[in-house]
């Protein structure tokens, strides 16, 4: 019945335990097993080994359009866990699974989940494969795949922008090898988280960071973990933050087998973080060598040349000092020859007046016949002797005067004003042999404009 102003009451209450009770059968009934795929998100793995999570589809612009709690419970998870690990995944934030499962209402909470007895390994790893085909198009499309590669690693790349998740065995294995070399490097840490909800972000942050900090190079690391844990690596915004690095950028993943699509736009693609730390340090490893060779070589250079200028040398005083001795050698033959020509001028001379003179004597004997045998003739006579005289007056005078210009041009003195000197030792003698003069010798040196007195300290 109805009473009035009151709905009618129903036949038949169930009480809410009652109501759960029949949608978890009705669920359980209907929905036994069913394949479904979505996102994977909050991932929670309990202490007792069971493992939470919830799958979620997004629409346009990342809104979730349908969540759907999970479960795998302990002995389901080991085997699941077992059958990714065959293919390098594990499930994780952000993974995209397709999972086989019951669909179970537990009252206590009012909560619908998912009971996860089966994960398709194949179905995630053909996403990744797809996912991973059409960002390597659109990073050729824009060019981006070769970009990094083009710059030109520093021959001495000494500080390095180290990106990871800092405090990680990533972190202390790069920079223990790089503190290992002895090398002087200078680290500029930017960390970033390298997988789960944040990676994304600070990796792209951390990278976007490089411009101004005035770094040689880029050490994008992280440790082993299986292949979705690299899924962040192959992320198209991560690429391009690589790809558009001001500068190389090294990385090392810690994977041995497959590469990401970071490695595939970085300048250099190596293993191991350990790997990436070892490849600077033989760079300058193999600059250093270069420099000590340089300095072996610079060393051995100037051997041949400092001989070959020693014997240069050597010839050019041996020459010196025959020249020397020529000049010597000419300067006695020059004074040898001026006392020569000086005492044969003398000689000349003496010859000259007593020619003069003997002439004169027989003129005066001569005379006085003349005059007694021819005075008519006295006055003629006179004149013939006197011109006669006179011409060979003039004559001697004349050779007498060419003599003694000859013998003012052979002088001595003549001679030092061409710019000879005459070298005497203390006794006044001129020195026409070096090899007389020994150490503490007092020597004279004359020039036409003076004289210089010296001492030998080194014959």
């Amino acid at each position: 019945g109805r009473a009035e102003g009151f709905p009618l009451i129903p036949e038949e209450t169930y009480s809410v335990s009652r109501l759960c009770g029949e949608i978890k059968e009705l669920l359980g009934t209907a929905l036994p097993s069913v394949w479904v795929a979505g996102e994977a998100q909050r991932v929670r793995r309990h202490a007792s080994g069971h493992l939470y999570f919830e799958l979620v589809e997004k629409g346009d612009g990342d809104e979730i359009v349908g969540k759907l709690e999970a479960v795998l419970w302990r002995s389901d998870h080991q085997q699941v866990r077992r059958a990714l690990a065959r293919s390098g995944q594990e499930i994780s934030e952000g993974l995209e699974l397709r999972c086989r499962g019951g669909i179970d209402f537990y009252p206590p909470f009012g909560r619908t989940q998912l009971v996860v007895r089966e994960v398709d390994p194949t179905f995630t790893l053909g996403l990744l494969a797809e996912r991973r085909r059409q960002t390597l198009a659109a990073l050729a499309a824009a060019g981006l795949l070769e970009r990094n590669k083009q710059l030109e690693l520093a021959p001495l790349p000494l500080v390095v922008a180290l990106v990871t998740s800092e405090g990680s065995a990533a972190y202390h294995d790069f920079l223990s090898t790089l503190r290992e070399s002895g090398f002087g490097f200078r680290v500029v840490v930017l960390h970033a988280s390298v997988q789960g909800k944040r990676a994304e972000g600070e990796l792209v942050s951390a990278l976007g960071a490089l411009a101004g900090l005035g770094v040689d190079c880029v050490a994008l690391v992280r440790g082993g973990g299986s292949r979705t844990d690299l899924a962040v690596f192959d992320s198209r915004a991560v690429a391009e933050a690589v790809a558009l690095a001001p500068v190389p950028v090294l990385t090392g993943l810690g994977h041995e087998i497959d590469e990401s699509i970071a490695d595939r736009v970085a300048h250099t693609a190596l293993k191991t973080p350990t790997k990436v730390a070892e490849h600077l340090v033989r760079r300058l490893e193999r600059a250093d060598a270069a420099l000590a060779e340089l300095r072996a070589a610079l060393r051995r250079a100037p051997g041949p040349r400092l001989e070959r200028a020693r014997e240069a040398a050597a010839r050019a005083e041996r020459t010196l000092r025959a020249t020397a001795y020529r000049l010597a050698a000419t300067g006695d033959r020059l004074e040898v020859l001026a006392e020569r020509v000086e005492e044969s001028a003398r000689r000349r001379l003496r010859r000259a007046g007593g020619e003069a003179r003997a002439v004169g004597r027989r003129i005066g004997r001569a005379a006085p016949f003349l005059v007694a045998a021819g005075r008519r003739d006295l006055r003629q006579v006179g004149l013939r002797l006197g011109t006669g005289g006179r011409g060979l007056l003039l004559a001697a005078a004349a050779d007498l005067a060419g003599r003694e210009r000859l013998c003012a041009e052979l002088a001595p003195r003549r001679t030092l004003e061409r710019g000879f000197t005459i070298t005497r030792d203390g006794a006044g003698r001129a020195i026409r042999d070096p090899r007389g003069i020994g150490p503490g010798s007092e020597l004279r040196t004359e020039w036409a404009s003076g004289s210089v007195q010296s001492r030998v300290e080194v014959s």
